[in-house]
């Protein structure tokens, strides 16, 4: 009769440790799904903000550009307004070549995405995994 009790003691004890095992782990997936809904906004926010950004830099950089071209433009316009022209353009075509290498590689060389949310993942199986 003791020898039941007892295995069923125990039984319970391994059942009620399985359970906190289980809410233990339930709990951690929780925290890091949370983190990582809290990187994907925080990436969300900081792509809009740098497309607000640069919209408005490109869209005052081309006025300010367009208007020292005219400057120049018709500051020559009776002696070299086809030299200026061809001048200006080229010159618009190595910044635009420029301007696509170094937006390919910065596009290349981007942080990873989630790292915060891998590390930590990294971190949890390093501590549970049996040494």
């Amino acid at each position: 009769m003791q020898d039941r009790e007892r295995d069923a003691e125990q039984a319970g004890g391994l059942l009620q440790s399985l359970r906190g095992l289980a809410a233990n782990v339930i709990a951690l997936v929780h925290t890091r799904l949370e983190l990582l809904a809290a990187e994907v906004e925080e990436e969300r926010l900081r792509l809009i903000e740098l497309l607000f950004w640069g919209c408005v830099a490109v869209f005052f950089l081309s006025l300010g550009v367009l208007m020292a071209t005219l400057f120049v433009l018709l500051l020559f316009w009776d002696t070299h307004r086809l030299l200026i022209s061809a001048m200006f353009a080229a010159s618009y075509l190595a910044v635009g070549v420029v301007a696509v290498l170094a937006a390919r590689n910065r596009a290349r060389a981007r942080a990873r995405l989630f790292s915060t949310s891998l590390a930590e993942l990294e971190k949890d199986r390093t501590e549970l995994t049996p040494r």
